[in-house]
């Protein structure tokens, strides 16, 4: 197999040298009405591994991107918890055989981490990509959640452009009686 981004020959879909001279996270907070949100790169960085999201090569990046950010990311959070924490992604309907945002949630599970895989989906599918503030107002998500109340979560989303999605997802599930600690995404769109 060839590295995505060298085409060197690689075992894994990003080779370790691209890895570190190309993709070391950059972790970066930004604030959204209540919510932080915590992204790894500026989007602009990933942009082309993003965009593979409903290839079949997308299954791989994405795993990776994972294992490469919300692994260790996760790994030092956990070490400071007293209770559980449930990792929420919003949206995990399945596209082309997988769910990138179920890629990333899977790699968050830890002993005091438990992800809940497809509690809250969206009623309405319509696509924001290149879509400005204005029509993602006008066409809401319609968070449905069926999980648990009273728990505290990590919401996870690939990338946060506006931050609408997760104000809308947090809304909903804190008429639920769920806590959202903060939000992890791959990008963020403001660099």
């Amino acid at each position: 197999m060839r590295c995505y981004t060298c085409s060197k020959l690689s075992f894994q879909i990003i080779c370790s040298e691209c890895q570190v001279k190309l993709f070391r996270p950059q972790v970066h907070t930004r604030k959204i009405g209540t919510l932080d949100v915590i992204s790894f790169y500026p989007y602009s960085t990933i942009e082309s591994l993003l965009h593979t999201k409903h290839k079949a090569e997308g299954y791989r990046i994405y795993k990776k991107l994972g294992k490469m950010t919300m692994e260790p990311f996760i790994k030092e959070f956990a070490e400071s918890l007293d209770k559980d924490v449930h990792i929420l992604g919003i949206d995990e309907h399945v596209g082309s055989g997988y769910s990138h945002i179920a890629l990333l949630t899977k790699e968050l599970q830890t002993k005091y981490t438990k992800v809940m895989h497809g509690k809250l989906l969206t009623q309405n599918r319509v696509s924001y990509s290149g879509r400005d503030l204005q029509f993602r107002l006008n066409h809401p998500r319609e968070f449905r959640y069926g999980g648990k109340t009273n728990i505290d979560v990590i919401l996870i989303d690939d990338t946060i452009t506006t931050g609408i999605t997760l104000q809308e997802a947090q809304s909903v599930l804190m008429r639920h009686g769920v806590n959202v600690l903060f939000a992890l995404t791959l990008a963020d769109a403001k660099e």
